[in-house]
């Protein structure tokens, strides 16, 4: 038996669409919606906005323009091109996504919705973006802008953070959906963004205005439902930016958890102070000219928040191999080998994470 469409779903496709074909911000991958772009620009917006992608995607696709280049790229050149944007993992995740379709789709983007979701990386909103606006089919792209959209026009109660309401959203929308469903994602995703915000929806300018239920009992500031997130774990770290004949020290991450496998500045857990700073250096050979504080910063991400203090090292002697702290500041495990960049290199070769970029040699 067929489930019946919350009202007004089932009468919001053509006002929206007509707004959308007269309002719609002209966007690289959206004036030139190739599959390889679409999928590249939506992983790239997962959680971070357009205005930011933009300079990003412009630039990624100079360098790697199809399937091909960015399934053969070097991991430093593709992290240096992402430094910046955030959440790394989507650039690996990229390019395994590029490798596994070179070999299983001949280097084409699959436009089937369950191929799509076999691709690291892609999720379910992700492959309802790729199939309807590159391929034209039928397949809902419901993310938090839509999710806020549907409840407000529904005036549902649903928490739009479980599963389960997202699955019932991409039912509903998949049962109203016009053929235009490239458009219709699009429009609902930029009606999310541009209109019907999270905080002070501008009802005065929406083309649904006159449809929505929410805007009818004054319930906008009240929703969408969603559960309390956790609190993010408050962590204090300490970076050093070690120096060395306009050489600076840097190390790779481990392979797995947190910014995996990216370069950083030499940093250990807690909050030291020069003393312990200088037994660092001596521990491992190394002999300070000159240590300095530098200014404290802060970076957040999604579940964790780092407030970070920073010493710049000037040695006098030549630098050692490798710089490793007797008691492990990485878990069980020494710190890794270090790498000597100079400041054009760390600017032009090396991916170092906007964690710490307030501890670049530029901001020193």
């Amino acid at each position: 038996m067929k489930t019946k469409v919350p009202a007004p779903l089932d009468k919001i496709a053509r006002p929206l669409l007509r707004w959308f074909r007269a309002r719609a911000r002209s966007l690289p991958w959206r004036d030139d919606p190739r599959p390889y772009y679409v999928w590249v620009s939506e992983i790239m917006l997962q959680q971070t906005r357009v205005a930011a992608v933009m300079p990003y995607f412009t630039r990624f696709i100079a360098a790697l323009p199809d399937v091909a280049s960015l399934a053969a790229a070097d991991d430093d050149a593709l992290m240096k091109l992402w430094e910046g944007l955030g959440y790394y993992s989507r650039a690996r995740n990229l390019k395994k996504a590029a490798n596994l379709i070179m070999e299983e789709h001949g280097g084409v983007v699959p436009k089937d919705f369950d191929a799509l979701l076999k691709l690291p990386g892609v999720g379910r909103y992700t492959a309802g973006a790729i199939s309807s606006i590159a391929y034209g089919l039928r397949t809902p792209a419901v993310d938090g802008n839509v999710l806020r959209v549907v409840a407000r026009l529904t005036a549902s109660r649903e928490d739009i953070l479980r599963d389960k309401t997202k699955r019932a959203v991409e039912d509903d929308l998949a049962a109203v959906m016009p053929k235009e469903a490239g458009q219709f994602n699009q429009a609902m995703m930029e009606l999310g963004a541009l209109v019907c915000l999270p905080r002070a929806a501008r009802c005065d300018e929406c083309p649904l205005a006159a449809l929505c239920r929410a805007h009818a009992a004054g319930l906008e500031a009240e929703l969408p439902v969603k559960s309390p997130k956790k609190e993010r774990r408050v962590e204090a770290r300490t970076v050093l930016l070690i120096e060395q004949d306009g050489r600076f020290a840097i190390a790779k991450r481990p392979r797995r958890g947190l910014l995996a496998g990216l370069w950083e500045f030499p940093n250990f857990a807690g909050e030291k102070n020069r003393a312990e700073v200088l037994a660092i250096c001596k521990n491992a050979g190394l002999s300070p000219k000159s240590v300095r504080r530098m200014k404290a910063a802060r970076h957040i991400f999604t579940h964790i928040e780092w407030n970070l203090s920073g010493w710049h090292i000037r040695l006098s002697d030549a630098p050692k191999e490798s710089l490793r702290e007797p008691r492990s500041v990485y878990a069980a495990s020494p710190l890794p080998p270090l790498t000597w960049a100079t400041q054009k290199e760390l600017s032009d070769t090396y991916s170092i994470p906007a964690a710490f970029q307030a501890y670049a040699p530029k901001n020193a």
